[in-house]
């Protein structure tokens, strides 16, 4: 689990996040793989770095719905080459909790049946092919999506 403390609140738009006071919990962001292990590590490893960057309270989790038992070693390489801590150091399973503390949920490439229905808002990201397939391809389409994502939520965040 990651947890970005800025001082700054995170809102709204369409986004499935509000508003928020210091006293608050920061709002969730929980990104979902298949494996847990390769895109959903991507993924918030990049978001996390983002939102800090922009001024965004937000914490950030990630999960696999059939998790591997360790992150993608080719992943694990990547982040470290460009400066990035690897988030997690072992998939876990999505669970009902999860979902149910989530404020926006990203789905990325998972099939959520069985699963408990998201409390907040649902995105799914399933043209992000696997980086087994096209690493290159994975990390382009997780990377430009955060970075709209990010975009939404400082558009609509409340000004100082």
């Amino acid at each position: 689990m990651l947890v970005v403390t800025m001082a700054v609140a995170v809102a709204t738009m369409g986004t499935g996040l509000r508003a928020q006071t210091r006293d608050e919990k920061p709002p969730t962001v929980l990104f979902i793989c298949p494996h847990g292990a390769a895109k959903s590590v991507l993924a918030s490893a990049y978001f996390e770095r983002l939102a800090k960057a922009r001024g965004l309270n937000v914490r950030v989790e990630s999960a696999g719905t059939d998790p591997d038992s360790t992150v993608s070693p080719a992943v694990a390489a990547h982040l470290k080459g460009l400066g990035y801590p690897v988030p997690v150091s072992n998939p876990r399973k999505v669970n009902a909790k999860d979902l149910e503390s989530a404020d926006v949920v990203i789905s990325i490439g998972c099939d959520l049946s069985g699963l408990a229905e998201p409390r907040g808002r649902l995105v799914r990201w399933d043209d992000v092919p696997s980086p087994s397939e096209d690493f290159e391809g994975a990390d382009e389409g997780v990377r430009r999506r955060v970075t709209e994502l990010i975009d939404e939520l400082v558009r609509s965040a409340p000004k100082k």
